[in-house]
């Protein structure tokens, strides 16, 4: 019902909005300055996430969910629109964050030659499931039912760490799906008495400096992975960073690398890829020796190539990341390295 000008309630409306509801929002604020608890200030973990989700769009793709049953969703990064003449690769992240953090530097150069598909990993991003299996395998089942609900029937793989793993295991799995193989820095071939030796060579819990929960246990994983990592980060930034990236989850994770230390792939003996695979690794790499990479290359033959970059560590992609970039085109296209 329409309020006459001239009446009380209007008055009493205009009131309210002129000085009542001023002096409320201002008591209010008053109020959270009181108790500083209540009035965090904002993430900029989660500020720095959001920039990434708009340079992936930039770059042309965008997020899509997909529940693959009632129990599993796969979050993943996709083309908006599918381009002719450019391959599909699918990148795999590892254990640190999601995909976004781990392939922020590959994802525009990339996206000028390939249509790009970036999946969250189960248990980690927004991918979620409810079931108990900590598996690579079922890590690899997931990437590749939702690869295929995309109607995506052929495409390559890069993978990095444990992300590499996975890549592994799907390429194995699905000769004819899977076209060439890219594997950064993963110990694919690492038996159970030598992942058993690495962790009883560490000086602190595997768990905490893959899954920091302290802000010196992500400096300390920064350090391990990082050839030049940086020589200070302020604490609040890296408890920041904690909180965002490692607190949803954890038990699951903890779950997954326990399962990844016991047994590696999941399967014995490891198979011999079909397909043409580039093995890149950092020189400096102190999560997984450059020993492994000639341990996997002599593994998988005549159809292996390994490229060292020199000066890198395990996160080769962020700190040599041109190079990196180059050798993933040219590879997946065929070109000449």
């Amino acid at each position: 019902m329409a309020t006459d000008a001239g009446s009380p309630h209007f008055f009493r409306l205009l009131l309210f909005l002129h000085f009542r509801l001023p002096l409320l929002l201002f008591t209010r604020f008053l109020s959270l300055l009181r108790s500083p608890r209540r009035l965090r200030p904002p993430s900029l973990i989660v500020l720095r996430d959001l920039l990434l989700s708009l340079s992936f769009l930039r770059a042309g793709l965008v997020p899509v969910t997909l529940d693959l049953d009632a129990a599993t969703s796969v979050h993943l990064w996709i083309p908006a629109h599918r381009r002719h003449g450019r391959p599909p690769l699918v990148l795999v992240h590892g254990f640190g964050g999601n995909s976004k953090w781990q392939w922020e530097r590959q994802v525009g150069p990339l996206s000028a030659s390939f249509d790009l598909y970036v999946p969250d990993l189960v248990f980690f991003g927004r991918s979620r499931s409810a079931k108990p299996d900590r598996s690579v395998e079922f890590q690899a089942e997931c990437v590749a039912e939702a690869m295929r609900r995309l109607g995506v029937k052929r495409y390559s793989l890069c993978g990095i760490s444990y992300g590499g793993f996975v890549a592994y295991r799907m390429a194995a799995a699905a000769a004819g799906v899977v076209e060439r193989v890219v594997i950064l820095s993963a110990g694919v071939c690492t038996t159970a008495e030598q992942r058993a030796e690495m962790v009883a060579r560490e000086d602190l819990d595997v768990f905490d400096v893959l899954l920091p929960r302290r802000p010196e246990d992500l400096m300390a994983l920064m350090r391990r992975s990082m050839h030049r990592p940086p020589r200070w980060v302020p604490t609040f930034l890296l408890a920041d960073f904690i909180q965002v990236m490692y607190k949803v989850n954890r038990k699951e994770r903890v779950e997954t690398l326990q399962e990844l230390l016991n047994r590696g792939t999941g399967v014995e003996p490891l198979p011999v890829l079909a397909q043409e695979t580039l093995l890149i690794w950092g020189d400096r790499d102190d999560i997984f020796p450059l020993c492994l990479a000639h341990q996997l290359k002599s593994h998988l033959g005549v159809k292996s190539k390994l490229e060292i970059v020199k000066d890198a560590g395990h996160a080769l992609q962020l700190e040599s990341f041109q190079r990196v970039n180059h050798l993933i085109q040219s590879f997946v296209l065929g070109q000449r390295i």
